[in-house]
């Protein structure tokens, strides 16, 4: 038997208002990411040293100057995780790895300016929810953000030591199939063109004059 053959048809609850609408609900499975749980970490990392890689051009004349730093992308890279459920407790301690990319801008010693790209490793440990086994696992992924306003270059090994500011949002989550209520398919309306509106004023002039002469 189906979903579609095991459900019921009563009233929806309201859009807004939560007060039941007229006429039979429409069930609608929908697949989504089910976050169980999330928690933000916001640090600044002091010291912290970042090694260069796919430096482009490939071969700058050193010693570089810092520029700049900004992660490359809004995700990082989870891994080593531990989740240690606690007793007479509903969450978990959970310990991960999480390293974000980032892009690297930098002047050469003739001036010249370059790239690479490196990572910013965090190691959590925090508490969070975790749900029960399953047959489908739930995972540890991270939505995250760096920006390092300042760096200094170390001529002994071609890194720089900066100071990063980092945004990170550790989620407990699943892709699963949601049984919910719809209300009909979405109204698209139709899209405005963008437009300098060189012509304006000019296409709003009627086409033939409008006076009707003189009058005395």
């Amino acid at each position: 038997m189906s979903f579609f053959s095991n459900f019921s048809s009563d009233h929806c609850p309201g859009p807004i208002t939560g007060n039941p609408v007229s006429g039979l609900c429409e069930k609608v499975c929908i697949q989504a990411e089910k976050i169980f749980d999330a928690g933000i970490i916001q640090t600044r990392l002091e010291n912290y040293t970042l090694t260069l890689t796919d430096l482009t051009p490939a071969n700058p004349t050193y010693p570089l100057t810092f520029v700049s730093a900004k992660s490359l992308t809004g995700t990082g890279t989870v891994s080593n995780v531990s989740v240690e459920r606690q007793p007479d407790s509903g969450c978990a301690r959970v310990q991960a790895t999480v390293t974000i990319p980032v892009e690297v801008v930098y002047t050469d010693a003739t001036g010249a300016e370059g790239s690479a790209t490196a990572n910013v490793t965090l190691n959590e440990d925090v508490l969070m929810y975790v749900p029960s086994a399953s047959v489908m696992p739930s995972t540890v992924t991270a939505v995250a953000s760096c920006v390092i306003p300042e760096g200094t270059f170390n001529t002994q090994n071609n890194t720089f030591t900066v100071s990063a500011c980092v945004t990170c949002i550790l989620k407990v989550a699943m892709q699963v199939e949601l049984l919910v209520p719809a209300y009909g398919y979405c109204a698209i309306p139709p899209a405005q063109e963008y437009s300098q509106e060189v012509c304006s004023g000019f296409f709003e002039l009627p086409l033939y004059p409008q006076g009707r002469g003189c009058k005395k």
